[in-house]
């Protein structure tokens, strides 16, 4: 039987967008295109590309589904998987409204039923084995999709905490996690502004003793830091710890990815 084809553009249309807490926009996207995507992709990373205004469906889908090689004409963000069902081919992508003029923030505040876009990936998710005695979790709202996805995926019998860090407390979310992990709510009511909330908060933590698994990622100054406190001062093999940036203060996707790529972003 053939493999479900994880890598193929898939141009998708809006099945419903609604915003589920103050600052973070629901799309759910659907189409024919995802007759074939793989199940238990929830937390994998996916590319997203918005059409140019005014263009129409036909122009869009006919670009994407061009086998030449083709130049960068629309823009691309990185996004997270938060949900698929396959009754119904529906697909979840959660988006950050937080007063950006960014492509992907208007399109999302603005997204009604028959919007499109292009849909590149999965990736694979970021955390796929649970094993440790003890789970850190830790994301801005940047990463609550990752990291509440891999909450809902961890054994009902874990145990741990989970720092989240928003930009109000009406943006705090219901996920369904195990009643083991302690969860942690703080507000940065400044989305561009550079916090240490979260790492202030895990330095303060008991450190359990046994083997510990990490899920934290967020804006890429504060990352660099919390990977040498759990890595380096805190030994937490690196196999173990999933610890990345996902944006950086000042700096736009293209911008934060080339740093990432030359090193300097964390």
């Amino acid at each position: 039987m053939a493999l479900p084809n994880r890598r193929k553009t898939r141009v998708l249309t809006v099945k419903s967008a609604s915003y589920i807490t103050p600052h973070m926009v629901r799309v759910t996207l659907t189409g024919d295109d995802l007759s074939d995507f793989p199940d238990h992709m929830e937390g994998a990373h996916c590319k997203l590309a918005f059409p140019r205004e005014g263009e129409d469906l036909a122009s869009f889908t006919a670009f994407h589904q061009a086998i030449l090689p083709k130049k960068k004409v629309h823009p691309v963000r990185t996004y997270t998987v938060r949900s698929f069902r396959r009754e119904g081919l529906e697909l979840d992508i959660d988006f950050v409204a937080h007063g950006d003029s960014g492509p992907a923030t208007l399109w999302a505040q603005a997204a009604k039923p028959g919007d499109f876009l292009a849909f590149m990936g999965p990736g694979p998710v970021k955390v796929t084995d649970f094993y440790a005695d003890w789970y850190l979790v830790a994301a801005d709202m940047s990463a609550l999709p990752v990291a509440a996805a891999t909450l809902e995926a961890m054994p009902r019998s874990a145990k741990g905490v989970a720092v989240f860090e928003v930009h109000s407390l009406d943006d705090r979310q219901d996920i369904d996690l195990p009643e083991g992990i302690d969860v942690h709510w703080l507000v940065q009511d400044d989305p561009h502004a550079s916090s240490t909330a979260q790492l202030d908060f895990v330095q303060d933590l008991d450190w359990p003793e046994g083997r510990i698994q990490t899920c934290i990622a967020g804006e890429s100054g504060l990352i660099r830091q919390l990977r040498q406190l759990v890595q380096v001062d805190r030994g937490v093999d690196r196999k173990d710890a999933y610890i990345s940036g996902y944006w950086k203060v000042g700096l736009v996707e293209d911008e934060h990815q080339e740093a990432k790529r030359a090193g300097a972003a964390g």
